[in-house]
């Protein structure tokens, strides 16, 4: 994956808009800052991605993107100590365009095989065993709402990296994550009560089905 970044850091070199680098001294620089950045959180990255969109293989993609649109926008970054939420910020945006456009929401944690380790792997692990019935609890709640809580419980994002992730002031960040937690829980409740009854309906059709056969015997 580094390889490919680096041809399309490359490539990248001269075009781009807005705030896109420019001059030979500042595109190296920009070039090695990013490359540093890849190396200390491109797995986070990914993994987010991948809870985001539930495609490895998009996932992967989309978190090369990510770090290309980091190198044209190399200028915006003022304070390097923001670099973290400021790649989460991108990374958030790339997904929610790729989502827009295929008018699809697939949101929910991916239980697949880690790959690789990040800050938040005993987490990351953890989720690749969610339940079910928490999946489908999160698949429930309001985008963005689903983005505040994996952003903030599984990738360990503080109150301002998460405000700047989302792009919203840290009282908007609080209120907003404390909204997702009581949609979650109402969600769940919902779920939690749909699988009883149907597991309560299996166990009355099973039950029914041996008085049938007790009776034919």
């Amino acid at each position: 994956m580094v390889g490919a970044l680096d041809n399309r850091i490359g490539a990248s070199r001269g075009f781009g808009g807005g705030a896109a680098v420019s001059g030979t001294w500042e595109q190296d620089a920009a070039a090695g800052f990013v490359e540093d950045l890849f190396a200390a959180h491109h797995n986070e990255i990914y993994a987010y991605l991948i809870r985001m969109l539930r495609d490895p293989e998009l996932a992967a993609d989309l978190t090369q993107d990510a770090f290309v649109k980091a190198y044209r926008n190399y200028n915006v970054l003022e304070k390097p100590e923001n670099a973290r939420a400021w790649l989460y910020q991108i990374a958030h945006r790339v997904a929610l365009d790729h989502i827009r456009r295929q008018k699809i929401v697939r949101f929910l944690p991916w239980t697949g095989e880690s790959h690789g380790a990040a800050p938040s792997t005993e987490r990351l692990v953890m989720d690749a065993h969610l339940s079910g019935d928490l999946q489908r609890a999160l698949a429930r709640i309001p985008e963005r709402q689903r983005a505040a809580l994996l952003l903030a419980e599984l990738h360990d994002l503080t109150g301002l990296e998460l405000a700047a992730a989302l792009g919203v002031s840290h009282v908007a960040a609080r209120a907003l994550l404390t909204r997702a937690r009581e949609s979650l829980r109402q969600a769940l409740a919902v779920e939690r009560q749909a699988e009883a009854e149907a597991e309560a309906a299996v166990d009355e059709a099973a039950s029914a089905g041996d008085r049938r056969s007790g009776a034919a015997r």
